[in-house]
């Protein structure tokens, strides 16, 4: 995306006070404790394992560490996961 159309899209995010994970494609994680991860505005699973899972969005990649992990629920752009979570980190696209 060109640096004028990102400029005008945060412009116009912050003008009509739209949150920034809309406005700029960026996942939304909400975690309840250490036991459930929810992520929305994905593009896709790219790595699966009780261990580690690895998931696409548009400007990179997230990726969550833990124990016993799995997916409880998956649509489109949803993601429900549950398991002892470790960590949650953020790999962007290189």
């Amino acid at each position: 995306m060109a640096k004028w159309q990102q400029q005008l899209r945060t412009w116009i995010g912050r003008y009509f006070d739209l949150p920034s994970d809309v406005m700029l494609d960026l996942p939304r994680i909400t975690t309840i404790g250490s036991i459930h991860v929810y992520i929305e505005n994905h593009t896709g699973l790219l790595h699966f394992s009780d261990h580690e899972i690895r998931i696409q969005y548009k400007k990179g990649q997230v990726r969550i560490l833990g124990k016993d992990l799995g997916v409880k629920m998956m649509i489109k752009e949803e993601l429900l996961l549950e398991g002892e979570l470790k960590s949650v980190e953020f790999l962007p696209d290189s």
